[in-house]
């Protein structure tokens, strides 16, 4: 299924842009009705979410149910291919500040020849073995590679990082780069707005997808129209703690 969802993705992001919500949740129910409400994929979270992984199984059987595609964004090297193991379409590595560091994503996250992923086909991604070998390697080959660019080491080094084989999307944290130039949280301050314009205008000279974070639609409108084709929109927890509070609001009005 996730052939399927991954080439489904590439075509759509390939003609414009592509929506998704990181995910903290443990409840897989929350992911299956985000697929249901037509989101396109779901960065399932576990550098900050409280999930392990053995729960994150059963998030990502519920968005390959609903057809949405499972990221999940891994916390240490160690999890890439545990989270691929378990059926992820792609992982999410956040903190990559040097070519050295996205080439060992590359590597831990494909198989020869692309990588050196450690090889076993008894995993759920390969059906337990049910699916044959020869084409469960070449098929696992097809993950999605995203590595995140948070600081400035990693836009001094982006010339670098961009010239590695095997990354899909550079996935810019606007949280982190702002923390990183002083302005931990002001997303849209003019610095951290101006870093994140040349880091999409060398990447797409270069045909290198790019993603970002966004939690509100003047950042979502104002990075597609830059041509950032990758994007999150807000967190779970935090969509539905806005919806709540907005039927309170609602209520109160209604009330007065």
């Amino acid at each position: 299924m996730n052939t399927e969802l991954i080439q489904m993705f590439r075509d759509k992001i390939e003609k414009g842009c592509v929506i998704g919500p990181f995910m903290k949740t443990c409840d897989p129910a929350f992911v299956e009705a985000a697929g249901y409400a037509g989101m396109d994929f779901a960065i399932l979270d576990m550098e900050h979410g409280p999930i392990s992984l053995e729960n994150m199984q059963n998030n990502i059987r519920a968005a390959q149910i609903a057809g949405i595609l499972p990221i999940v964004r891994v916390g240490n090297y160690e999890l890439i291919a545990k989270a691929l193991d378990i059926g992820a379409a792609g992982v999410q590595v956040p903190q990559v500040s040097t070519a050295e560091e996205a080439e060992r994503v590359v590597r831990e996250a494909k198989y020869f020849p692309q990588g050196e992923r450690g090889v076993c086909r008894f995993v759920r991604a390969a059906h337990y073995s049910a699916m044959d070998r020869a084409e469960y390697f070449p098929t696992a080959n097809q993950a999605l590679v995203i590595i995140q660019l948070e600081g400035q080491e990693a836009i001094k080094n982006l010339d670098e990082i961009m010239m590695v084989p095997g990354v899909d999307i550079l996935f810019v944290g606007p949280y982190d780069l702002s923390q990183s130039l002083g302005v931990p949280g002001q997303t849209t301050h003019p610095e951290v707005v101006a870093q994140m314009r040349e880091i999409v205008r060398k990447a797409k000279e270069k045909n290198i997808l790019v993603g970002t974070f966004t939690d509100n639609s003047e950042t979502l409108k104002m990075w597609s129209d830059a041509g950032v084709q990758y994007l999150s929109y807000s967190v779970d927890m935090g969509i539905f703690c806005e919806a709540c509070a907005k039927i309170k609001e609602e209520v109160q009005r209604i009330r007065e």
